[in-house]
């Protein structure tokens, strides 16, 4: 796939969640759009990989109506992944169904990508 391909994607950044429970990890992909607004989100693995053998369905254009899937190990390379506790979890969970804000998802972005 060539540069301007990659581009038409709607996704403009994807993060891997990560949350240890009792000694067992808990995975979830977020997939954010910032020019939009939107959000998408899978959740529910407690393996790494079982979540990159995931096909993630995508559009290729903004306004096109097909869409296609692609395995989650190719956008890895790609991927913000943060290991959270389970109130930055929560807090994670909160800021994904509220109104879409920027700011705050770039102060969270930034808080905990450095640990």
């Amino acid at each position: 796939m060539n540069r301007r391909q990659w581009e038409k994607l709607v996704p403009s950044i994807w993060i891997i969640a990560t949350k240890q429970t009792e000694g067992h990890a808990y995975y979830a992909l977020y997939a954010i759009d910032w020019k939009r607004g939107g959000r998408l989100s899978w959740e529910g693995w407690n393996q790494l990989e079982d979540l990159l053998q995931f096909h993630i369905p995508i559009k290729r254009k903004a306004g096109g109506r097909r869409s296609s899937s692609m395995p989650a190990a190719k956008i890895v390379k790609r991927v913000l992944h943060l290991h959270l506790n389970e109130a930055q979890f929560e807090e994670l969970e909160q800021l994904f169904y509220q109104p879409f804000s920027k700011k705050r998802w770039r102060m969270f972005i930034q808080t905990n990508e450095n640990q």
